[in-house]
């Protein structure tokens, strides 16, 4: 099952499976997740999952400062890929594929992924 694992801002460390239907997050309580970041609008983001093509795909709710996937600024629904970064206000999410069931293996991950990244950008340079 996808999920969402906040990396970075206040709720650093959540872990949001995601169910098969859409889902907004935001600063609202009335969010199916709920971010707690000033610069984050109530409705700031909507996931929705497209049974057809058993995918998830992001947009923008007309959110304030805007959605960044992978560093860029979303205009139109995006599909979203495994390992895309997601960030709204000073918050960042990575959007994963993988089956991990829990927060403690989906930190693992993440970790283990982001160490690797770092390895290879020193080999390289």
């Amino acid at each position: 099952m996808a999920y969402l694992l906040v990396v970075t801002g206040k709720n650093e460390g959540d872990f949001h499976p995601l169910p098969r239907q859409s889902v907004t997050i935001g600063r609202s309580e009335t969010c199916t997740i709920q971010i707690v970041d000033d610069d984050v609008s109530r409705e700031h983001i909507k996931v929705r999952y497209d049974r057809a093509g058993h995918t998830y795909h992001a947009t923008d709710n007309l959110s304030a400062n805007g959605v960044l996937i992978n560093g860029s600024q979303i205009d139109d629904e995006i599909q979203l890929a495994n390992g895309d970064m997601i960030k709204i206000g000073s918050s960042e999410l990575i959007f994963s594929e993988r089956d991990d069931t829990d927060r403690d293996n989906a930190i693992e991950h993440h970790r283990r992924s982001t160490q690797e990244e770092i390895v290879v950008t020193r080999i390289v340079e």
